[in-house]
């Protein structure tokens, strides 16, 4: 078996968990803030067929990773009706909240997988088209260690991509919970334009590379958090 199936062998099932469980996260703390939405579409399901979306879920990140790119996807969005929440406001936020603060958990489920696989000789690789991965001491690859590494950085990229303060992700409605009304009002009118924004944005990184877009933007943060679950991993290595 080729090196680039096994990579998508591993790759694709933590695209597919990190994605699931954040949608199913946004609608479980819809459902106990007050709006059954979610539940009642049978969405709260962990079932992947309910929230997969073919290209966004699996064909874009799986090739985006495969050739050294940005790992970013998305799924069907959970519904959430923010006028059925208790309070709407606050509501929204921790609904928002849920799912990157779940892929942050999953990051750790990651971390901890990879340090109980790690041994002696094992160190960071890279696979002919660029993607990062783990090696043993002969340079083959240790599957388990590098399922949990992508475990790390697929769900780290993936919370901290959806914390953008760009709507429709999730940062946006966190940001803005938190301003005051008039300006939350000013700020919700720009949600119809915030998909135009995050196309050009991307499109920026692909037509002038050499701006390092991603990279001197989420990419510091991402960088910053994957350090830290691999010194956790490196821990419980010890």
């Amino acid at each position: 078996m080729s090196e680039t199936i096994l990579l998508a062998l591993l790759l694709i099932p933590c695209l597919v968990v990190a994605i699931v469980f954040h949608e199913v996260a946004h609608g479980y703390v819809a459902l106990l803030l007050g709006d059954p939405t979610a539940k009642e579409q049978r969405r709260l399901s962990l079932n992947p067929l309910r929230h997969v979306d073919p290209v966004g879920t699996l064909v874009v990140p799986g090739l985006l990773a495969l050739t050294g790119g940005p790992i970013f996807g998305w799924a069907k969005p959970v519904p959430v009706l923010k006028q059925r929440l208790d309070n709407p406001r606050y509501g929204m936020m921790a609904v928002a909240a849920a799912g990157p603060g779940t892929n942050f958990v999953l990051a750790l489920v990651g971390a901890v997988v990879l340090g109980l696989s790690l041994s002696l000789g094992m160190s960071l690789g890279y696979s002919d088209g660029g993607t990062p991965i783990i090696v043993n001491a002969d340079g083959s690859l240790s599957l388990l260690a590098t399922f949990g590494f992508f475990m790390v950085l697929v769900n780290v990229f993936l919370a901290v991509f959806n914390l953008l303060p760009i709507p429709p992700f999730d940062g946006s409605h966190i940001v803005e919970g938190l301003l005051p009304p008039r300006a939350a009002r000013a700020y919700e009118r720009l949600r119809p334009f915030g998909m135009l924004l995050f196309v050009g944005l991307i499109a920026l990184t692909w037509l002038a590379p050499g701006l390092n877009l991603l990279g001197n933007t989420i990419g510091l943060p991402v960088a910053w958090a994957v350090d830290q679950y691999l010194a956790f991993a490196d821990l419980i290595a010890r």
